[in-house]
């Protein structure tokens, strides 16, 4: 089979691998379409802490099941399946309180173990997760970026009383939008990002207002109509949006981190408890598959609507590169096997 391998940071090659045979209680899934995420591309440049190389990258995946091993029904043999990249022990203290994404041995498909940038692919049958027939392929292959979305929204308990404010217009910002919209029903989004083709990306995906805080102060935009958000979402995981974060929260507001940064920020102690605001973060996602597909199959969200690029696996260099260069007219960017 061919794989799209990561030998090392800035070395990438499609080898010839032999054929993965599912071990007992996994299943081997042939892959149709998988999407390029910004962790795919800092494996690829080495800005990846966790990864180890040679790897076969990719965690959002999509395909058929051609292969169980023992333990597995084969009546799953045929089945529309897409995977979940988190990988758990099941019994470690995260584990047993529901919360499998910081599973004290987690592995993730695609950057601890070889992911989905590859004709097959290998994993326990609990990941793969069947896919009805109503949610096309392609939509399919985005239920894994909507999970992150889900995930932070179920900490979060979104409703019809907030406020929301997103940091960010990117992938993560705009499967958040769409969950807010379609399926918790906020009172309002606002969103601020840097780049104005970025900003109208969040318009289509549901937003009500867009604010270039690269050209316009934030704080200034947002007391003009008195707004103070209830629910701030930072999907752009720069260390100066948290500070501002909490200067800007309404009393009691909840504010979740959606990604990782290594750089420092100061936060004032103060300003978190004397609005008493509540600081989630959030990592990959926690059995959030069912939910989302759930979503799909519901209509509830548009994944076809991110969906800006294709390339055949072959051209992986070329989409990893347009995925990184080109931030104003490409959101996800799919392979096809």
């Amino acid at each position: 089979m061919k794989s799209v391998v990561i030998q090392q940071p800035g070395s990438l090659v499609i080898e010839e691998r032999p054929l993965p045979q599912p071990q007992p209680g996994e299943v081997r899934i042939r892959v149709e379409s998988a999407g390029i995420c910004g962790s795919d591309v800092h494996i690829y440049r080495g800005h990846n802490p966790f990864a180890k190389y040679p790897r076969v990258i990719g965690h959002e995946f999509f395909g058929r099941i051609d292969a169980v091993g023992e333990g597995v029904s084969p009546a799953r043999i045929g089945e529309r399946a897409v995977g979940d990249p988190v990988v758990s022990c099941g019994h470690c203290y995260p584990c047993s309180v529901g919360r499998p994404n910081v599973c004290a041995a987690l592995q993730v498909i695609g950057v601890h173990r070889d992911g989905g940038f590859s004709e097959y692919v290998t994993l326990p049958a609990r990941n793969a997760h069947a896919v009805p027939d109503a949610i096309p392929d392609a939509e399919a292959t985005m239920i894994e970026p909507f999970t992150i979305a889900a995930n932070i929204c179920a900490q979060m308990n979104p409703g019809p009383l907030d406020t929301a404010l997103i940091y960010g217009a990117g992938p993560m910002g705009l499967t958040t939008i769409q969950a807010l919209r379609g399926v918790y029903g906020v009172k309002e989004i606002i969103v601020a990002d840097r780049l104005d083709e970025r900003l109208a990306m969040a318009r289509e995906n549901g937003a009500d207002r867009i604010i270039n805080n690269g050209t316009a102060d934030l704080r200034t935009e947002l007391e003009k109509t008195g707004t103070r958000p209830t629910l701030i979402i930072d999907a752009a995981c720069h260390p100066a949006i948290l500070p501002e974060a909490i200067g800007l929260a309404s009393p009691a507001a909840r504010i979740g981190i959606m990604g990782f940064s290594a750089d420092p920020c100061v936060i004032s102690q103060q300003g978190i408890t004397s609005k008493e605001l509540t600081i989630y973060s959030s990592r990959l996602n926690s059995n959030r598959f069912p939910t989302v597909i759930g979503w799909m199959a519901e209509r509830k969200i548009h994944p076809e609507k991110l969906i800006t690029h294709k390339f055949h696996y072959t051209h992986v260099v070329n989409a990893l590169e347009l995925f990184e260069q080109d931030q104003k007219s490409c959101c996800k960017v799919l392979l096809e096997f």
